[in-house]
């Protein structure tokens, strides 16, 4: 099938890749970028056979909005637009009863995977009604690990953005829970070889798991973790996740104390943040500050 795709960044450039790779077709179209294929939202529209499927991957907020408002002018009755980005839940909403209007429905979609998406495939969970995902399912195919698991239709629309919202929300705690499990072994003297006791760590225990994996790559990369300042930002959803517990009388006391910690990072060379750093880049290629 034919997929129009917005953004082409870290994700959004290796999502094409893999689409392409499952020998669908790609026009991908982002702003002042070598690598698009078109150079215009107008242009990458024309260049689709109705009825269309167009893929944001874009910052969520008002960059969002922005390319939403501008496709509801370019688009047709029986097209769908999906928001891949990280949107807020509640955003999606206004993105569907804006498309609505004009006879164009709406999928959000949640989306992990980051730099290692290309070759391991993406875990997706979407929200939607059910004839807008099935538009769409050739592509959700493709970007999906191969097996049964991996993909997820989560409910209604915002049902995506959510529940990616509370994976990051558990992902936040993970990363703080190694993070300060290696610190503590870093300070003990008895202890002599912390990477080696996490990579101990990969086989036979109940923590092990690809953050595991990735937390002994990034020692095999720096041992002690010097060359990182202990500093770690937060991308929106540790937020968003806190704020929904909060809605909802839910108590997420180990997932705001990790979001608390990230703040913490900014205000001192926080030991635990260089983990949390080296993971963030170990698994999204996001960048990371020298400790010089």
């Amino acid at each position: 099938m034919e997929l129009g795709l917005v953004g082409l960044g870290r994700m959004g450039g290796n999502m094409r890749e893999r689409i392409r790779r499952a020998g669908h077709t790609v026009v991908g179209y982002a702003p002042d970028t070598e690598s698009a294929d078109v150079g215009s939202l107008r242009e990458m529209v024309d260049a689709l056979a109705a009825p269309r499927v167009v893929w944001l991957m874009v910052p969520a907020g008002e960059a969002t909005q922005s390319v939403v408002d501008e496709l509801a002018g370019l688009l047709s009755p029986g097209d769908v637009v999906v928001d891949g980005g990280n949107s807020r839940w509640t955003d999606d909403a206004r993105h569907a009863a804006e498309l609505s209007t004009r006879g164009i429905g709406f999928v959000d979609c949640g989306v992990s995977g980051g730099v290692w998406g290309l070759e391991n495939g993406y875990a997706l969970m979407y929200g939607g009604e059910q004839e807008h995902v099935e538009r769409v399912r050739p592509i959700f195919d493709a970007l999906k690990p191969p097996g049964e698991s991996g993909a997820v239709h989560a409910g209604s629309v915002g049902a995506g953005h959510f529940a990616k919202m509370v994976h990051n929300g558990i992902e936040y705690a993970m990363m703080q829970a190694f993070a300060e499990g290696w610190e503590l072994l870093e300070a003990a003297k008895e202890v002599t070889d912390v990477r080696e006791v996490f990579r101990s760590w990969q086989e036979g225990t109940v923590i092990r798991s690809w953050l595991l994996d990735l937390a002994v790559r990034a020692l095999d990369d720096d041992e002690h973790l010097e060359r990182l300042r202990g500093y770690a930002a937060d991308s929106g959803e540790g937020r968003w996740t806190v704020e929904a517990a909060v809605d909802h009388a839910v108590p997420l006391p180990t997932i705001t104390a990790s979001l608390f910690a990230r703040f913490s990072s900014r205000q001192e060379d926080s030991p635990q943040m260089k983990m949390v750093a080296a993971l963030r880049n170990q698994f999204g290629g996001h960048a990371v500050r020298s400790s010089s």
